[in-house]
């Protein structure tokens, strides 16, 4: 292909991406302008994909982690045959669009991650990324390769800067992914102007520190040097790849490239026309060339391409009947056959031993138990497995030279785990899990956020779940993490109160399809709570009676975790007093919600309206549940450095506060 030829399939990636932010009336041209030549070498001689099939396994993944160029990405989906119409872009940052103003995952065909927070899409890269090794390790037979192709991602300065990037890319270099390629649109230009004010890091050195392959100074709109730069990359097969491409945003504006003013708005009428007049381009706006549309058509050659990776499957499949069925098992989502028996024994052995220790230990114990059964589970730490209890027995590492394990060491980087976890649940074929102490669930927050946002059923165990963490004091103590983290939309949380109800939350977390899960976990040792079978069976409805009254109960106590242990010893002394006494143990609030009303009414009567609710964590949230007139024995401060035992008398965590309160409705 000529370079006039590639200049004009380039340019049709300019005029979209200005027209439809035009039509907008808000957006980001600079972006999708100054990267378009390298979107048009990476897509038309390196990317393997099919529009027809955009969930086709072997895919090769591209992320624009800067995600504000989004019409760079709708332009690419829209000319090379995905199911992105002209009306669609028309239609640009529209509500019920394919194409929100930041690429949405599960919107748009050929989108493979919701981006826009900058540094999150290279993080979700680097899942990708590890996710494809293992895949390659777990499955590939010798002579058919099913797992085997790249992961390609895009950067802004942005990206590069914000802390996220430190975090995932040293990782992803210690691990030595070399099927991960990612472009920095090097372009010194960010939303308050040139970059040199606030951005002067020799940011190829820091790559290379890392141990990342990095090629320097590649001219960002010279296509043969992109190709040459592209071709290096794909032939390091041991370090991730940098390319460093020196673009000028917004290229093809007379007045506004290369400067911020074509980063975040519209070009203006006047200077589209200007740039029509640049690029040589007389179609009104919104039309392509028959020409340039027939040469960037991607179908034809990506449904031979799918075609091809059929057939070696095929006869992989042929030959390796078992590891097939389990591959395509694990890329459906579906559970194991033998899971739901399985499990329903376990948690009938559980409440059978009548174990009384921490949570936290439990949640390990469950992970030995499951684990075996599920051979997609992949997680780790953030460097706190010795506290969270994360490596269970058929743990084994993952690492540069062996890639075939399940357990990631992330070391420090709670950010980072998040995002990569949620690129690892993006690629399929795996259950990702992360654990941290709940109190640094700070740190990784936004990554949670976009968990729930995409429906990635990522499961973050998080433990030292309250002031019971002790003498390691405030700042380690969570105090607002659990109300907060309820508060995420589409984020299941359980706080289980024994090992039963640490089971039952790790098999509803590991069903899931279209939700996280945050398991919040105890440091401290809790007592095993008796059931009978229907008791046992309702634990899954995120809310039950688990101790209750003759007639209708004159005061309901509600506790999660810790607390309920608390709330039986309170129970108890109450009903010596004469008092009816419902307990109510409610290890998942959101679960619970979603019950029908009947059986929401029949565990918390609306007639009974002296309620008190115990929890170890801040008392708000709680009077959704035992409304303006009833209690909640809760904090309202930060926590203070003692032993836990002194803690929970101090805060008023106690049978006799519990029994006082009680008293005072």
């Amino acid at each position: 292909m000529s370079s006039l030829e590639r200049q004009k399939l380039a340019n049709a990636i300019r005029i979209l991406s200005a027209d439809a932010v035009q039509q907008a009336n808000s957006g980001h041209p600079g972006a999708p302008m100054g990267m378009a030549d390298i979107a048009e070498v990476l897509w038309n001689d390196f990317l393997s994909h099919n529009p027809s099939n955009p969930k086709w396994p072997n895919r090769d993944r591209f992320v624009l982690s800067n995600g504000h160029g989004s019409m760079l990405i709708y332009s690419l989906l829209h000319l090379t045959g995905y199911d992105v119409s002209i009306d669609d872009l028309k239609n640009f940052r529209q509500f019920n669009s394919k194409t929100p103003g930041h690429p949405e995952y599960g919107y748009t065909a050929g989108i493979e991650t919701t981006t826009g927070p900058l540094g999150q899409g290279i993080a979700n890269a680097i899942g990708m990324a590890i996710a494809e090794r293992t895949m390659a390790a777990q499955f590939n037979a010798r002579n058919h390769q099913i797992v085997d192709h790249f992961t390609y991602a895009f950067m802004g300065d942005g990206c590069m800067m914000e802390g996220i990037s430190h975090e995932a890319c040293s990782l992803a270099g210690t691990l030595g992914l070399g099927k991960l390629i990612a472009f920095w649109d090097d372009n010194g230009i960010s939303i308050d102007g040139e970059v040199d004010g606030w951005f002067t890091d020799d940011t190829a050195a820091r790559f290379e520190a890392y141990g990342w392959h990095v090629i320097r100074a590649v001219d960002g709109h010279d296509a043969t040097k992109l190709v040459e730069a592209i071709q290096y990359a794909k032939n390091e097969k041991d370090k991730p790849t940098l390319v460093c491409c020196k673009t000028v945003i917004g290229k093809g504006s007379p007045n506004k490239q290369g400067k911020e003013d074509c980063h975040g708005s519209p070009l203006g009428a006047d200077e589209i026309d200007l740039v029509r007049q640049q690029l040589d381009w007389n179609e009104p706006a919104f039309s392509i060339p028959e020409e340039v549309s027939a040469a960037w058509d991607a179908t034809i050659k990506g449904a031979e391409a799918e075609q091809a990776w059929q057939v070696m499957f095929d006869a992989y499949q042929s030959e390796n009947p078992e590891l097939a069925d389990e591959f395509l098992r694990r890329i459906a989502g579906d559970m194991p056959s033998n899971w739901a028996n399985s499990v329903e024994k376990l948690v009938q052995q559980a409440d059978d031993e009548g174990a009384t220790l921490a949570t936290r230990k439990a949640s390990l114990k469950s992970l030995n138990q499951l684990g075996p059964l599920l051979p997609e589970l992949i997680g780790g730490s953030a460097d706190l497995a010795g506290s969270n209890y994360t490596i269970w027995d058929g743990s084994k590492g993952i690492d540069a030279e062996d890639s075939s394990g399940n357990y990631l060491y992330f070391g420090v980087r709670e950010f980072a785990m998040s995002a990569i976890c949620n690129g690892l649940s993006l690629y399929g074929g795996f259950k990702p899990y992360a654990g941290t102490f709940l109190v640094f669930s700070d740190y990784m927050r936004n990554g949670m956020r976009m968990s729930a946002l995409m429906g990635l059923p990522v499961i973050y165990v998080l433990t030292h779940d309250s002031i019971g963490l002790g003498e390691d004091g405030p700042t380690h103590q969570p105090i607002e993490h659990v109300a907060s983290l309820r508060l995420i939309p589409n984020m299941s949380l359980w706080r289980p109160c024994d090992a039963v109800e640490s089971l039952v939350a790790w098999k509803v977390a590991s069903e899931n399809k279209d939700k996280p899960s945050s398991l919040i976990f105890s440091r401290q040792n809790l007592a095993h709570q008796l059931r009978n079978k229907e008791q046992l069976a309702n634990i899954e409805k995120g809310g039950y009676i688990l101790r209750d009254c003759e007639g209708l109960p004159e005061l309901i106590l509600i506790a999660t975790g810790s607390e309920v242990e608390l709330a039986m010893n309170a129970a108890i002394k109450l009903s010596k007093q004469g008092k009816a006494v419902r307990v109510v143990s409610m290890p998942s609030t959101d679960v619970f919600d979603s019950q029908d009303v009947g059986y929401r009414e029949s565990v918390l009567p609306s007639i009974v309206t002296d309620r008190i609710a115990i929890e170890a964590g801040i008392a708000d949230y709680w009077y959704k549940y035992v409304g303006l007139n009833g209690k909640v024995i809760g904090m309202t401060s930060f926590g203070e450095s003692a032993p836990a035992d002194l803690l929970f008398e101090h805060f008023g965590f106690t049978v006799d506060n519990v029994i006082e309160v009680a008293n005072s409705l």
